[in-house]
């Protein structure tokens, strides 16, 4: 596959459906809106573009990362670890807004942030370029992981 277009589809198409597992999962209703928020949290139309630009930039590392892979051992690396990423990204948004349980969602976003982070280091010996596309998907997770925090502390008792 390397050198084809199905690294780009399938890369596009996993974050397509990514961005709308995380959007059908992320229901803003009373609940939420009744939270006691941080005045530094984005309005909450940012965050859809926010998500579409980082999963944009992860799809892109992806497809760098394959073309640039040396070998098969490689680029099963890069699945696993993109695999494992995908897992922990979409645990997070169901446990925050459906179960309504922010404090296991804050739990979880230290596994979500660990699998960001595994991504830039194992992607950096492949291809520097495309490890550095997964820097804006870690400040973006730590960001969100400290209005996680703020959420929590401001909502105690879940």
């Amino acid at each position: 596959m390397t050198g084809s277009w199905a690294p780009i589809w399938i890369a596009g198409g996993g974050a397509l459906l990514l961005g709308i597992a995380g959007g059908a999962t992320t229901p803003i209703g009373s609940w939420y809106r009744e939270l006691a928020k941080p005045a530094w949290q984005p309005p909450n139309w940012a965050f859809g573009p926010a998500w579409t630009l980082i999963l944009a930039c992860a799809a892109t590392a992806a497809v760098m990362a394959w073309n640039a892979a040396p070998d098969a051992a490689a680029r099963r690396d890069i699945l696993i670890l993109f695999g494992v990423n995908a897992l922990f990204f979409l645990a997070w948004s169901p446990l925050f807004f459906m179960a309504k349980r922010p404090d296991w969602a804050l739990v979880e976003v230290v596994f979500l942030w660990g699998s960001v982070l595994a991504l830039l280091i194992g992607l950096w010996p492949i291809s520097r370029t495309a490890a550095l596309f997964i820097l804006p998907y870690l400040g973006w997770v730590s960001f969100a992981s400290a209005l996680n925090r703020a959420i929590v502390v401001r909502n105690l008792p879940f």
